[in-house]
């Protein structure tokens, strides 16, 4: 069970896409390499969680895609059936990301909403 929450609430209007990749050091053909494909949808609770069975060991790398006037791409490698044990690390460090592009976009709406001029007396 892989569990997503947004810390910032402005991502909570945007689409996200989800998406499990073989890492084979190339991200040519996402289609060929996707184990996992969730399209971009808005998920308005703030919580995305899902399943998946990993039928063979190997290194793999998640894609978190959030789409706002700029399209924002997290990408965090893992492996699975290695011996590391990484599963906490890996849901620490997806919701760590989320909230990070979710400053980026907040901040950056708040730049683009202010004109820079002062108000008239």
């Amino acid at each position: 069970m892989v569990a997503l929450d947004y810390i910032e609430e402005t991502l909570r209007p945007l689409p996200t896409e989800i998406r499990v990749i073989r890492d084979t050091g190339s991200e040519e053909n996402l289609d060929a390499i996707t184990v996992l494909h969730m399209p971009a949808k808005v998920y308005p609770n703030g919580s995305i969680n899902f399943e998946y069975n990993f039928t063979e060991p190997g290194k793999f790398v998640g894609l978190v895609t959030i789409t706002s006037d700029e399209e924002y791409v997290s990408r965090f490698p893992f492996s699975v059936g290695t011996g590391g044990g990484t599963s906490p690390f890996l849901i620490f460090a997806i919701t760590a990301i989320i909230g990070v592009v979710g400053m980026v976009i907040y901040r950056g709406r708040q730049k683009s909403s202010s004109s820079g001029v002062a108000p008239a007396s």
